[in-house]
């Protein structure tokens, strides 16, 4: 009999279904009219576009995809050629198309829509973005000004649909004793009382403090579950990198998993110099060659086994650049066909030399939703693990999880949650004996409940381990998220309690700035009213891309203050992060400290977390007579974000 608190699998699937298709419906009506019924520069500014583009190079990619490099329009460009602020992240799903002048009408625009091609995003630089083409005969004419604009990725939403399909077709006797685990109908196994004496590890780190030692010990032992918390700053992926070089000392071989690339190349970087087999599927974020010489775009192109595809890829690249260069349809047509027939076979053989790739290597790491590609079918793995956990929908994280046998998650269920767009997030709960509809959906669930949240709902603090000693932040910052979150059990690390912005590896003036490592301002009152970009766009007769995304022009004004004062004491820009939860105050005030601070980073909050810089301002933006803070009302939006040293706050 299974326990009180177990889950239907079915009514859990059914749920799922139900849930996801809400979000992509929510995501497509987002944006299946934006290039027609928005300007360039508004889209821009939402963070969905990039505009004034031109094409500097097309190769030819994995997967026989034609990739192209855009690049600012040399006619438009800043005098640093940088690209112009914007939101478009590697993994998106885009359109390329010519930009519409700014008096096109819309049937015009929609005729240019219809004509672009769309694609995924395989890099994001600071001077270019490169596209993998989705069609075989896509074509971006040189002569033309682009631009990109983000769509739904529906791509995600198939494999997890998939996913939860074949969850909910599976009989009670094909459950695993691992699924019968996560979902309650089974407990865990016992983990030993006393680990340390239990297992007897050489630590490859001989850092690592001892609640990271507690928590690999912990994920070694574990039989089907092991949940790693690591709050902000306490060497979360550093504890993970340790648990997988001591399962690869056991000879297990493991599949390393998160939801978005720099999750995974992040750990890709810190194996690197281990010198073991390790291959990254999908696209690597950056540039690091530590990142690109285990990426399978690579290694396709550099190992013993690609040979057998390089003079393919030599033959379409030299069509590719013939394109180009000839201006005759006729032999454009001809070329195109050239081009499809060496697809197909290029295809054949790179699927054989990825086969044997990936079949050689003992750590093999990809995004969540990339797990469920044809590179890993037929693939065993003995562990999977899944970084940055609290960040990733539950059916994304059984991409990788459905054939597995042991799963370890790290993440911090105290941060934010997924970000979910639809309306399902505001479901009200109802009454236990009314849980489930007609229908099989279980009520109360929402697409914000984690895997992490509900596994350690389901199985309570047993199956988790904490870590608690942080690196990142002064002892003063560090004091509200451990008292109002961790139950005080965070300790600042010697080195970080007490250093201040004056103590930097170079010269900085002693100023209450910099002495001082928090600082709030009160922006309340009539001196700094907030406002609605809906409101200010529909003044000028306009229609906002940022909804009721929130601005405030003279909180902006402090921040561009305070942020002058530190670089006037001799902060570094590149050293110092403005942060905010609202786009419509991200895109106030990157217009106007892009170019006053070379170097320095604005991003919304969302965005940034994870990431660290030596003093973070945050623009909190409300001010209002009804004292209303909207969803700032939620602690964890502010959790994770204190950098080492400094954060000044404006609220």
């Amino acid at each position: 009999m299974a326990p009180k608190n177990a889950v239907n699998i079915p009514s859990f699937a059914t749920t799922q279904l139900s849930l996801l298709e809400a979000e992509l419906q929510s995501e497509l009506s987002e944006t299946s009219s934006l290039i027609s019924n928005t300007s360039p520069t508004s889209l821009q500014r939402a963070g969905v576009a990039i505009t004034n583009l031109s094409l500097s190079s097309q190769r030819t990619g994995l997967g026989g995809k034609t990739v192209v490099e855009l690049a600012p329009d040399s006619a438009t460009a800043s005098t640093d050629g940088d690209l112009p602020e914007h939101g478009i992240r590697t993994g998106d799903i885009v359109v390329v198309a010519e930009q519409p002048a700014g008096s096109a009408k819309k049937r015009e625009v929609r005729e240019l829509e219809a004509k672009g091609s769309r694609g995924v995003v395989t890099r994001v630089g600071r001077a270019a973005v490169w596209i993998a083409l989705d069609g075989e005969d896509d074509e971006v004419v040189g002569a033309r000004r682009l631009w990109v604009v983000k769509l739904a990725n529906d791509v995600t939403y198939k494999r997890m649909n998939q996913t939860m399909n074949r969850l909910l077709k599976m009989k009670d006797d094909e459950y695993s004793g691992f699924i019968r685990v996560l979902f309650g109908l089974t407990s865990p196994s016992p983990v030993a009382t006393d680990l340390e004496k239990e297992i007897k590890l050489e630590w490859i780190d001989p850092s690592l403090n001892e609640s990271q030692k507690d928590g690999i010990r912990f994920a070694l032992d574990s039989k089907e579950v092991a949940l790693i918390h690591g709050p902000p700053g306490t060497g979360k992926t550093h504890t993970l990198i340790e648990i997988i070089l001591q399962m690869l000392k056991a000879n297990l071989r493991v599949l390393v998993c998160g939801p978005s690339n720099i999750s995974v190349d992040n750990i890709v970087e810190r194996l690197a110099p281990h010198k073991i087999p390790i291959m990254r599927l999908g696209h690597p974020a950056r540039l690091l060659p530590s990142v690109l010489n285990h990426s399978l775009d690579i290694l396709t192109q550099t190992s013993d086994a690609a040979a057998i595809v390089k003079d393919v890829r030599k033959e379409m690249d030299t069509k590719q650049a013939s394109i180009r260069k000839t201006k005759s349809g006729k032999e454009r047509k001809a070329i195109y066909g050239d081009l499809r027939e060496l697809r197909k076979e290029f295809r054949e053989r790179e699927k054989k030399c990825v086969t044997t790739l990936v079949g050689q290597s003992k750590v093999v790491l990809a995004t969540l939703h990339g797990a469920g590609g044809f590179q890993l079918k037929d693939e065993k793995f003995d562990v999977v693990i899944i970084d940055e956990a609290s960040q990733a929908l539950e059916a994304q994280c059984w991409v990788p999880l459905l054939s597995a046998k042991k799963v370890v998650l790290a993440g911090d269920h105290l941060q934010l949650p997924p970000t979910i767009k639809s309306l399902n997030s505001k479901m009200k709960r109802i009454s236990k004996d009314k849980e489930k509809d007609a229908d099989g959906i279980i009520k109360g669930i929402t697409l914000e409940k984690t895997l992490f949240d509900r596994l350690l709902a389901l199985h309570g603090p047993a199956i988790k381990r904490m870590l608690t000693t942080q690196y990142r932040m002064h002892e003063k910052i560090m004091r509200f998220p451990s008292d109002e979150l961790y139950e005080s059990k965070l300790v600042a690390a010697e080195g970080v309690k007490d250093r201040l912005l004056k103590d930097l590896p170079y010269e900085v003036e002693e100023t209450e700035d910099t002495m001082e490592p928090l600082i709030f301002y009160d922006t309340q009152g009539g001196d700094f009213p907030e406002k609605s970009e809906e409101e200010e766009v529909a003044k000028k007769g306009g229609k906002g891309m940022m909804g009721e995304s929130k601005s405030n022009e003279m909180e902006a004004a402090l921040v561009r203050h305070h942020v002058q004062n530190l670089v006037d004491a001799g902060v570094k820009p590149e050293d110092i992060a403005v942060i905010t939860p609202y786009n419509a105050q991200l895109a106030l005030m990157s217009r106007s400290m892009k170019e006053a601070f070379p170097g320095i980073e604005l991003g919304s909050v969302d965005g940034f977390q994870g990431r660290e810089k030596e003093a973070i301002i945050v623009s909190l933006v409300r001010s209002n007579p009804e004292r209303e803070v909207g969803f700032l009302g939620e602690k964890r939006r502010l959790n994770g974000k204190t950098s080492p040293i400094n954060t000044p706050k404006t609220t």
